[in-house]
C-alpha cells in the first residue's frame, strides 16, 4: 500500500497476506477498501488469465462490510480478519457454484461449506471467488476447454501456470487474491507454485481436512495454501489445519502441527539436507539446474549441511498407482460417470478408462505404495530435509504435450510430477518456494520432510526465503 493525503491507497499486487492482515488490524485500511481493490484488479486482469471461474463480488463486499464494522469496533476474529482470499473450484462453498472443473457438475451449488472454507470464513477472510482447476484435479496444465477455458501464467500468458491448482497460483501471483487454497494429489499445489513463482505447501496427510472437497483420490489427496510468502503459507495453515470428524484421515490436534506461523524463525544451522542427484537431478533444463544449485549454496551459507542421498524409484509402480487412482475417482463420482461421459475432457476420460483393478491387483498396488513410502521415510530418518527442483523445467508453452529433458521427449504430466508425486505417495510435507528464474520464468525449490515435520519444512523454507529475494518480484501485468 502507498499513503496518499493521509489515507492508504491499496495496491493489491504489492500486498502479502500478512501485510494486508496487519493493515486491517492497525486500522490503516478497511476490509471493504481491500476487497474493492482486489475486485477492481480482478476485473482488469482476469479476462486475460482466467484465474477465476466464479467471482463473488456482491457477497465479498457484503462480508467485507460486516468485517469492517467488526474491525472498527475492535472485534477481530483472528489474524486473517478482513483479508480477501480465493478458493479452488473443488472446495464446496454454500450457495456458490462448485463445479470441480467439469461440465458433469455444471449446475452444482452446494448447501454447505467444505471444512476449510468454513474455517477460513470463521477466521474472518473474505471470499473473492473460485479459481480454475484442471478437471477434477487430474492434470498439470489447468487447461480446461470444456468447462471454462485455459488458465494462463501471469509471467507469460502463452505458457501454462501448472496444475491442477493453476487458477489459485495465477491469482496470487497476479495480485488477484491475498492468498488461495489448492489441492495436491501428485503435486497440484507445488507445481503451479513453482511455475508461477509463489509458495505452495502440501501438508502432511491428516493435518488438513478434505471434507467437502471434490476428491480425486482419497488415498493421496491433500489440501493446502498457495501464497506469496512462507509466512503467509503458515498463517493459512494455522487457519485450516486441525482434526475434523468429517474426514476420518485427520489427526487429533492436527498431529501437533499448529501455531506454525509463530515458530518460523529458527536457527537452521547444522540441519542435514539430503539431495537426490541421481533421481531428482537426473534430467533438468540447464536454467533450472543452475538456479536450484544456487539455492543449495544459500542453504549452505545458512549453515545447513548438504549430503547426497538415493531415493527409491516409483517408476515400476506408476501403472498400478494410476489404476488405483482411477478406481477411486470412478467411485467418488459415480453419479456422473459414465452416464455423462461426453461432458468430460480427454485427460479425465483417459484416466477413468483405465482397466479396473481386481482384488489381488488392488492389494498389490497398496502394498507397493506402502513399501515405497517406507523406503522414502527411511531416507528421511538420516537427514532433516530433502531438497530438489520442484519441477525440472520452466513453464511449458500452452498446448505442449511433451518437454525435452536431455535427449528425450517426456510427456508434460510425467515431467512435472516426477519430483512431487513421491511425497503424496508417502504422505509427507513438502513446499515449493521461489528460488530464481530461467529466461525470465520462475524456478521453484522443493523442500520436504518426515511425517508431521511440517513446521521444520516451513522453517527451512522461511530461512531460505529471508536469505534470498525472489519472493519480492512480481510479473509486469497491467489491467
Amino acid at each position: 500500500m502507498q499513503e496518499r493525503a493521509g489515507r492508504w491507497r491499496v495496491r493489491s499486487d504489492e500486498l502479502t497476506l500478512a501485510a494486508a492482515a496487519a493493515a486491517v488490524a492497525d486500522g490503516e485500511v478497511s476490509p471493504v477498501e481491500l476487497t474493492t481493490a482486489y475486485l477492481e484488479r480482478i476485473d482488469g486482469l482476469n479476462p486475460a488469465l482466467t484465474a477465476y471461474v466464479e467471482v463473488t463480488a456482491d457477497r465479498a463486499l457484503a462480508d467485507a462490510a460486516t468485517l469492517s464494522d467488526e474491525a472498527a469496533a475492535g472485534k477481530l476474529r483472528g489474524p486473517l480478519h478482513g483479508v480477501p482470499i480465493a478458493l479452488k473450484d473443488l472446495i464446496d462453498t454454500a450457495g456458490i457454484p462448485t463445479r470441480a472443473g467439469t461440465l458433469g457438475y455444471r449446475d452444482r451449488v452446494p448447501d454447505t461449506d467444505a471444512t476449510i472454507a468454513r474455517r477460513l470464513r470463521e477466521a474472518g477472510t473474505v471470499l473473492l471467488g473460485k479459481t480454475a482447476t484442471h478437471e477434477l484435479a487430474y492434470g498439470v496444465t489447468t487447461t480446461n476447454p470444456k468447462a471454462y477455458g485455459t488458465t494462463c501464467n501471469p509471467w507469460d500468458v502463452d505458457r501454462i501456470p501448472g496444475g491442477s491448482s493453476g487458477g489459485s497460483a495465477a491469482a496470487v501471483v497476479a495480485g488477484l487474491a491475498a492468498a488461495a487454497t489448492g489441492t495436491d494429489t501428485g503435486g497440484s499445489i507445488r507445481i503451479p507454485a513453482a511455475l508461477c513463482g509463489c509458495v505452495g505447501f502440501k501438508p502432511s496427510y491428516g493435518v488438513v481436512s478434505r471434507a467437502g472437497i471434490a476428491p480425486l483420490s482419497w488415498m493421496f489427496d491433500h489440501a493446502g495454501p498457495i501464497t506469496q510468502t512462507v509466512t503467509d503459507a503458515a498463517l493459512m495453515l494455522d487457519a485450516i489445519s486441525g482434526y475434523d470428524a468429517a474426514d476420518e484421515a485427520t489427526l487429533p490436534g492436527a498431529g501437533g502441527v499448529s501455531g506454525v506461523a509463530g515458530r518460523l524463525r529458527r536457527d537452521v544451522a547444522g540441519w542435514r539436507v539430503g539431495v537426490p542427484r541421481t533421481t531428482a537431478w537426473s534430467a533438468l533444463e540447464p536454467g533450472v539446474a543452475a538456479e536450484v544449485e544456487a539455492a543449495l549454496a544459500v542453504l549452505t551459507e545458512l549453515g545447513m549441511q548438504i549430503v547426497e542421498v538415493e531415493l527409491p524409484s516409483f517408476d515400476e509402480i506408476t501403472g498400478p498407482i494410476f489404476a488405483y487412482i482411477s478406481a477411486e475417482c470412478r467411485a467418488a463420482h459415480s453419479t456422473i460417470w459414465p452416464e455423462r461421459h461426453d461432458d468430460f475432457g480427454p485427460d479425465l476420460q483417459q484416466l477413468l478408462a483405465l482397466p479396473a483393478l481386481d482384488g489381488d491387483a488392488t492389494v498389490a498396488a497398496l502394498r507397493a505404495v506402502a513399501s515405497y513410502a517406507r523406503a522414502l521415510r527411511q531416507v528421511l530418518a538420516e537427514v532433516d530435509l530433502l531438497a530438489s527442483p520442484t519441477v525440472p523445467v520452466i513453464a511449458p508453452p500452452l498446448g505442449a504435450e511433451s518437454v525435452r529433458l536431455g535427449d528425450t521427449d517426456v510427456p508434460v504430466i510425467s515431467a512435472l510430477i516426477a519430483n512431487t508425486f513421491p511425497y503424496n505417495l508417502a504422505h509427507l510435507p513438502a513446499v515449493s518456494v521461489p528460488c530464481g528464474d530461467a529466461g525470465g520464468l520462475p524456478v521453484g525449490l522443493q523442500l520436504a520432510g518426515a511425517p508431521l515435520a511440517d513446521a521444520r519444512v516451513l522453517q527451512a523454507a522461511y530461512a531460505y526465503e529471508q536469505a534470498a529475494s525472489w519472493q519480492a518480484r512480481r510479473p509486469p501485468l497491467t489491467g
